[in-house]
Formats: C-alpha cells, structure tokens, sequence
C-alpha cells in the first residue's frame, strides 16, 4: 500500500465465558453435536418467560474488564437489541447499549517487541449468544438452539490498530489474558472467539474519521490477519481511483478465495431500536466489591513476561513463548524451582543461595526454556496433545537437566529419555539405567574408539589434513555410532584433533 494513506482499524471482540449455565437461565453452558439439548423455553424465547441474570458471568466480565485497565461503573444495565433473524428466537438480543459494564481502557502489545504501544478499549459489555443456523446438503437450514443465551463478553477497541499485524498481536495478547483469568478457552477454531474488524483508510496526516467497512466471518488469526491486509488494498485502490468509500458497509471474509464480499450496509444503533430490558433491574454494586475483584486478578500474561526477562535473563521471544500458555509458564517455573534445589545442595559452589543462583540463572532458564519450547513442544506437536496432558513431571525434568548440564548424558541419549519420559512419565535416572545410555567420559576407553575410526577411515582422515574441516564431523559421527551414542562429543572431538594433528 502506498505511503499516502494510513489504515484506522477498530476491533470488536466477543469471548465466549465459560460459566456453567447459561445468561439468562439455568441451561447448561456446554456444546453438543447432538442439536437443542442445552436448552429451556427460555433460552428457546417462550412467551411468558423471564430473565434471570449470571452472577458469574458478571464476575468474569468483570475480572476482564480489571484486566484491560477499565473503568467500573457502580451502575450498569441491560438494553434489548431488536433485530430479526431465524437463529434469534426471541426476536431481540439482551445486550447492554448506554451503560455496559466497563469503559475507558488500554491494553498494551509489543509490535517490535522492544517498544510498547497503548491500545485504547471503548467498552466492555455483556450479552447473550444466537442460536446458530445450520445448513444441510438439501439445501435446508435448520436451527440448533444448544448455543442460544450462551453469555458473551463483547470488547470495542478505539480506532488505534494500524495494521493487520497489530491486530493480530492484540488478540493475541487478549487471548492469552482471558484464559489466564480462566473466563473462557477463547478458542476460535470453536467459535468461543469471534472479531470483527473495521476498517478504513485516511490520508497520512489526516486525523478524520472515514466511512469503514465492518469485516465478519474470520474464525483464525491468520484469516483475522488476511482479511485486513486484502481490505487495506482493496480501499487503498479505492482511493487511488478516487472513489473513497462513502458508506458505512458490512462485508464478509471468505477464506477459501481469500477476499471480502459485500453483505449490506452497516447498520447504527437507531436501525435496532435499543431500549432498556424491563425484566432485569439495572445492577448496582460497591467500590469495595469491584476492588475485591482486583485483588483477585492473577499475575498477567505481560506482567508475567517481563518478570521472566528480569529474573532468569530470558529474550523477549523466549519469554513470550514460556508465558502464552500458564500451564507452561507454570511448568516453567516449577522446573526452576527444582533446579535451584539442586543448585543449593551442590557442595563446590560458593556463596549464599541468592549468589549462587545469580551466577547460574542464566544458563539454567535458558537451558530449560530451550528444552521445554524446542523438544517437550516438538514431542506435543507430533503427538497432537496439549501441554496440560504432558505426564513429564517438574521434579523430572529438573533432573533430566541436571544430567545434562554435569554432562552425564549427551543431547542425543538426553532426547531418548525425554521421549520416554513423554510416553510413561517415568524417572529418568531409571530410563538412562534400564537403557544404559550413561555418557562415556573416560578418556581411555574413548581413545580405542577414536583410534578404530581413524584407521577405517583413511581417506577422510586425508580429507581433514588437507584442510576440509566438514570432514572432522564426519569422524566424530562414526564415533558417536560406534559408541551407540554415549560417548561424550566434545572428548571425542578433542582426541580427533590431537591424533590428527601429531
């Protein structure tokens, strides 16, 4: 896109909060290929029922809000939103219009990951979900009601986003907070996450506000991301040609063909009609029960990222991956925790505990962030299992380590025993004695392997002389097969230069 015009991106985020029952009555939460199963006449909007409001929900949405840096009002209430649709039984929403629950806060993502920028959020209300429409190979559409009155949490940015890039970044972030306060799975391959963006370009410079086009339908943050960057191009040529948007429009995101399509124009607040919902009384509450609420707030993932950086001396990259899932930033830590254990019962080092770790953190937080992001994820990829079903211990990983790091093993017996500590859960000083894969050290019995290998490998050792030094990994390779793995490389790789050097 050209430099003349700079894209204005809002963002409109609902969360699907994982309460037990639904909204407005007592229907379960809860999903079911099996249709209309979660359901009650008043989740299905039988005349003559009534409303009944979540407690919990209020407080999730609450705790959000917390999180984001809004303000509370001690006062806030529900509106109904008129609108006809087939998967809307009711034939209105019950949202919250001009007092929702939150307002007025910021949330901060790293684009660089070195410099902050503050994103502002406009509101944080409440809401109940539709039913959701499906439609068979007939051409039919049937309705599933299961999903109908599920409580929403709905979040508005500003108009501060000004890229595909950042956007994704901010919900990211919001993801990672929601499951963190454990509000909701906010899974959008699921549907528990859904965004719609809006989008407009200005000329650079410029600080109006231009007609934007809502974009709905993307259900991955790659797809969030496609999407803005096909609108951005698509308004950019607009405006090129001289014929800027002049409406406010909605448009849909198909994936498969990777650009938007024109749905209809957008509608305002008037087109439904928003008046206040006569059968659930506005809510009142105290500065004392909101603070409360924030005293609760876990450590966040930000917060929890930087503190990461400062303590064990991790990249930003390293400590982002650690912190994105707090069943891994926990597990993190608690390897740590073990390792400093052990640190403390070593008897040639120096120094008080603090010292001590001082001098090592570095190495131990790397070495486990390494080996927790590279092999542990590798192992959970090809598995296709998430990290909370991992059986590895923190005590066991902790001792894998400290084989590794005293050098009992070397990296390809150390990946051994973390595949079958991956399988069984198991004691890894047990699997490197039932599968003898103790690391040779001795510098004798290593010297007979190095000699064999040189004397069957005349013309690599020719190679090596000659100056090719890939030839010199190749010898330390036939030693390490030779010794099925367990001698230690760096012995070898010195024994191959003094003998090939003399």
């Amino acid at each position: 896109m050209p430099n003349a015009y700079e894209p204005v991106i809002g963002l409109e985020i609902h969360i699907r909060l994982d309460t037990t029952s639904k909204m407005f009555c007592g229907s379960r939460n809860a999903e079911s290929e099996e249709p209309n199963v979660f359901t009650c006449p008043i989740c299905m909007g039988h005349p003559g029922t009534l409303p009944v409001l979540n407690q919990e929900a209020v407080r999730l949405g609450t705790m959000i809000a917390l999180s984001l840096n809004c303000d509370i009002p001690l006062l806030t209430k529900f509106d109904r939103k008129n609108y006809f649709y087939p998967d809307l039984p009711k034939g209105y929403q019950i949202s919250q219009y001009d007092q929702p629950l939150a307002i007025n806060g910021w949330l901060e993502i790293y684009p660089d990951e070195i410099n902050p920028k503050k994103i502002h959020i406009e509101r944080l209300h409440l809401e109940e979900d539709a039913a959701k429409l499906k439609h068979d190979e007939a051409g039919n559409s049937l309705v599933d009601f299961n999903r109908a009155g599920t409580p929403l949490a709905e979040l508005v940015t500003k108009p501060d986003v000004r890229s595909a890039a950042e956007a994704k970044l901010f919900m990211q972030e919001f993801q990672q907070i929601v499951r963190y306060l454990g509000a909701s799975h906010a899974d959008m391959e699921k549907g528990h996450m859904r965004c719609d963006a809006n989008i407009s370009l200005r000329p650079v410079g410029d600080d109006a506000l231009y007609p934007k086009t809502e974009v709905k339908n993307m259900n991955s943050f790659r797809s969030v991301e496609r999407a803005i960057e096909y609108e951005i191009n698509r308004q950019s040529q607009l405006w090129q040609s001289g014929s800027a948007p002049e409406i406010t429009a909605t448009r849909g995101w198909d994936d498969q063909k990777g650009i938007t399509i024109e749905q209809r124009s957008k509608e305002d607040a008037a087109d439904y009609r928003y008046f206040p919902e006569p059968d659930i009384p506005p809510l009142t509450r105290t500065a004392e029960e909101i603070e409360l609420l924030r005293r609760r707030l876990p450590e966040l993932p930000m917060v929890r990222r930087l503190r990461f950086m400062a303590e064990y001396e991790l990249s930003y990259s390293d400590a982002k991956t650690l912190t994105t899932d707090p069943v891994v930033s926990t597990f993190f830590e608690e390897t740590i925790s073990e390792l400093r254990s052990w640190l403390n019962s070593l008897e040639d080092t120096e120094g008080s505990d603090e010292e001590r770790w001082k001098s090592y953190r570095k190495k131990m937080g790397r070495l486990t962030a390494g080996w927790i992001t590279s092999e542990i994820f590798k192992l959970c990829n090809a598995e296709k299992i998430e990290f909370s079903a991992v059986k590895i211990t923190p005590e066991n990983m902790a001792e894998l380590l400290t084989m590794i790091y005293e050098k009992r093993v070397n990296s390809s017996a150390a990946q051994k025993i973390l595949h079958i500590m991956f399988q069984t859960g198991g004691d890894p000083s047990i699997i490197l004695r039932e599968h003898d894969l103790t690391q040779v050290s001795d510098h004798g019995a290593i010297d007979e392997i190095v000699h064999a290998v040189i004397s069957a490998n005349a013309s690599v050792v020719a190679d090596y002389r000659s100056g090719k030094e890939k030839a010199l990994m190749y010898l330390v390779g036939q030693v390490m097969k030779a010794s099925k793995g367990k001698v230690n490389p760096e012995i070898a790789t010195d024994l191959l230069k003094q003998k090939l050097g003399s």
